[in-house]
């Protein structure tokens, strides 16, 4: 349909400028010419010579422009000339084929749709129009998979994706920016929190192999019908940040499975604080060296267990126990009971969700 729209705009610059000119796809196959077409190489040579952006280029006698798009551009127009008319031509079209296109995304394109369900853009009523009109089914499940780009400018990262999930009609890829990029993948069936994981190893396998590069990617509880999908964008972000801060070593971070952490991350920073300052009496977190640290995360892995714990860390027990003495009289607690073990674990994430807070400031 938009070959059409093309071969409008084409038809009816003709009678405007006395140039050969058309408008093509970025891999050189024409849309839509005036006059006899130019011949496929030329045009793949045209397409593919000029770099991503909205400037005017000239190649082999010919002038040239992209057509904008998300993720990247998908048309060219060129025109036969390298002179002021040729120039003034080749932006009048762009412009023009520009226009066209966005109607076009916003009216056919069903990733542009699922985009704004999820950014919240839409209406509820508006979209099960739309649904209906771009026959999309409303009522399957899906889950949302936030990949969060480590590196800056990683384009490829987009392929990557798009080339293991190449239905468009049910797997929708949103490209917010370089470092952000959203899956909406449709589900046969409800899948388990594991089973969700797993997808989301085998795209961090794949992005890993192919682009060299370490992504994050935050997953959603699975939304059972089109009208969720919005909340489990959140959930997808949510699990990214969350992640950040309380499981720094984690590059697959699912929402289900963020526990204390997720509810620590809502409260407010004033009521943290005061939280702190109730349980550690004595001091605080700060006052505990790199060692001491090493200390109580390795005495939490093997569930207060004194002997365990000693070994792992190659000291006597005895010298385990003057630690945690220690700690107990630096912080009021004594990580040996139960219950303040518990108080202290989420102390620390308190502390650790605070200092993050700090960072962002």
């Amino acid at each position: 349909m938009i070959s059409k729209a093309f071969g409008n705009i084409v038809s009816q610059m003709a009678e405007v400028f006395p140039k050969r000119f058309g408008i093509a796809d970025a891999h050189g196959m024409v849309f839509a010419a005036n006059g006899p077409e130019v011949s496929e190489e030329i045009i793949e040579e045209l397409a593919y010579a000029i770099p991503s952006d909205d400037k005017l280029y000239f190649k082999n006698g010919y002038t040239v422009k992209l057509i904008s798009g998300k993720p990247y551009p998908e048309y060219v127009v060129y025109v036969e000339g390298v002179d002021e008319i040729s120039k003034y031509c080749c932006n009048a079209v762009t412009v023009a084929a520009n226009n066209v296109r966005l109607y076009y995304d916003e009216k056919y394109d069903k990733t542009i749709f699922m985009q704004n369900i999820i950014f919240d853009n839409m209406l509820a009523y508006d979209f099960y129009q739309k649904a209906h009109e771009l026959h999309i089914d409303t009522e399957v499940p899906r889950a949302v998979f936030y990949i969060k780009v480590q590196k800056k400018g990683e384009q490829a990262i987009y392929d990557v994706i798009r080339n293991m999930f190449p239905d468009k009609e049910k797997d929708f890829i949103v490209n917010i920016d370089t470092e952000n990029i959203v899956l909406i993948k449709e589900l046969k069936e409800a899948l388990s929190s594991a089973e969700l994981e797993e997808m989301a190893k085998t795209i961090l396998d794949n992005v890993n192999a192919e682009s060299m590069n370490k992504v994050l990617i935050g997953i959603s509880r699975v939304a059972m019908n089109i009208n969720e999908l919005n909340n489990a964008y959140k959930e997808s972000q949510v699990a990214i940040e969350v992640g950040k801060v309380f499981d720094e070593e984690k590059y697959i971070l699912n929402y289900e499975n963020l526990g204390i952490g997720r509810h620590i991350y809502q409260l407010p920073t004033k009521l943290c604080e005061l939280f702190l300052s109730e349980v550690l009496k004595k001091g605080d977190i700060t006052l505990l060296d790199s060692e001491t640290i090493l200390t109580i995360n390795k005495f939490f892995e093997n569930d207060l267990n004194v002997s365990e714990t000693s070994r792992q860390l190659f000291v006597h027990r005895n010298t385990l126990v003057y630690r945690l003495e220690k700690i107990n009289k630096l912080t009021g607690l004594d990580l040996r009971k139960f219950d303040q073990a518990i108080v202290f674990k989420v102390a620390m994430m308190v502390h650790k969700y605070l200092e993050s807070n700090a960072m962002k400031k």
